[in-house]
């Protein structure tokens, strides 16, 4: 899954160095070259790219290439879906101007027709990215006959696009703005700061900056400013959201003296154990408070049936639980993988309660397998380990694993 990164800020600021220590932060994810576009203080957008390690990077940008200082700046963790592994499909990528660049997550599904349309129209192409329609779609309408101003080229620009994704865009025309925007795809997260801002695809990139986030939803746009954060929805209706602030710390997301961090976690597990736990048992009996609402609506009276909905070591987690619920609860209990789930046309309703577990409450399979559940009216539990993810937006209930950040790709702590 590719990283992004992006930050803007007062003038002078040394936006190189916050973007590769953001990038360092999201090597967990798995990526096959890095990029970073930087506006420097003399109003160039000057991008850096390399396959290969971000150490491969750092060498190229202190290798007496170094963009220095600016107010904005955007980058990227690529894995490699449409095009090679190589210095040229690397992001950011820009326009044909060179204004614009873009750095994208996900998966386009239009590219090629899209593509086509937009060389008739004389846009030429560089790399074998579906990621540089992208900015070529938002020259045509910034640059184009009607001359929209930045966001709404944007959110134009997106209207004609088929996928999965979250994008970061800036321009050399507007040194104080960053544009997020997220449809589907993987998450995007917020940092507000004091007179700067961060959008991230995980909060551990910019957590030595801020604790306070803002979680964007599919189908919005954030734009971001030194002064503030505006979210709208992509056809442009204002949103209103109140922050989070995150409770563990900087360090928790650091190796902390181990090798690497799937060792570090294990040796967390106890304490891991310890706070999901923790409340939950009085005098020898489960007590889940997350439940009482949907006990109070009535929405579990009458379940005959749970479906265990995940992927990977959760789906394997919920093979163990199928057996101590029913054991317990004297209820039949299936466990199904989420990929299977959500084409096989299962039988759910009102009496069907589902359980959803994922770490990362953004499982695409998972997403849309309960979204389909709760279409045919069946009371959805999360299970997950990240507060205000997506997977808890489309549950009755949630019940969070307190198990603090889990960098290494094997499950250890969930």
């Amino acid at each position: 899954m590719c990283g992004i990164i992006g930050y803007v800020g007062p003038q002078g600021t040394d936006v190189t160095t916050i973007l590769l220590d953001g990038l360092s932060k999201l090597e967990y994810r798995g990526y096959d070259s890095a990029g970073i576009a930087v506006l420097t203080s003399t109003g160039s957008l000057e991008l850096r790219r390399r396959a290969g390690k971000i150490a491969n990077l750092v060498a190229s940008v202190d290798n007496g290439s170094r963009p220095h200082g600016g107010s904005l700046g955007i980058g990227h963790t690529r894995w490699a879906t449409h095009g090679r592994p190589n210095d040229t499909n690397a992001h950011p990528h820009p326009d044909c101007t060179g204004v614009l660049t873009v750095v994208h997550n996900g998966i386009i599904e239009n590219y090629a027709e899209l593509r086509q349309e937009l060389t008739r129209e004389g846009h030429a192409f560089h790399s074998e990215t579906d990621t540089e329609i992208l900015s070529h779609l938002i020259e045509r309408h910034y640059f184009g006959d009607a001359q929209h101003d930045f966001e709404q080229a944007v959110r134009l620009a997106l209207r004609s696009v088929i996928g999965s994704y979250a994008i970061a865009v800036v321009s050399r025309e507007q040194p104080d703005l960053l544009i997020g925007a997220r449809c589907g795809g993987g998450p995007l997260i917020v940092g507000l700061g004091e007179n700067e801002q961060y959008l991230s695809s995980d909060i551990p990139a910019i957590l030595k900056h801020t604790r306070r986030v803002l979680v964007i939803e599919e189908g919005e746009m954030v734009a971001l400013r030194p002064g503030g954060v505006s979210i709208t929805r992509l056809d442009g209706v204002p949103v209103q959201r109140e922050p989070l602030t995150i409770e563990w710390d900087a360090e928790a997301a650091e190796k902390g003296g181990y090798p690497h961090f799937v060792l570090k976690e294990i040796f967390e597990q106890p304490d891991a154990l310890r706070r999901a736990l923790l409340g939950r048992i009085r005098e020898g009996h489960l007590h889940l408070a997350e439940l009482e609402k949907m006990q109070r609506a009535g929405l579990l009276d009458s379940i005959q049936r749970i479906v265990i909905v995940a992927c990977g070591t959760s789906y394997h987690a919920g093979l163990i639980a199928r057996y101590a619920i029913e054991q317990w609860a004297r209820i039949p209990v299936e466990a199904i993988t989420a990929a299977e789930f959500r084409y096989c046309d299962p039988i759910v309703g009102p009496e069907t309660l589902c359980i959803a577990v994922t770490q990362s409450g953004e499982t695409a399979d998972t997403l849309v397998g309960i979204r389909q559940a709760r279409e045919h009216g069946a009371p959805v539990i999360a299970i997950t380990n990240v507060v205000a993810s997506a997977i808890t937006r489309l549950s009755d209930a949630v019940l969070y694993l307190q198990a603090g950040p889990e960098i290494g790709v094997v499950a250890t702590k969930t």
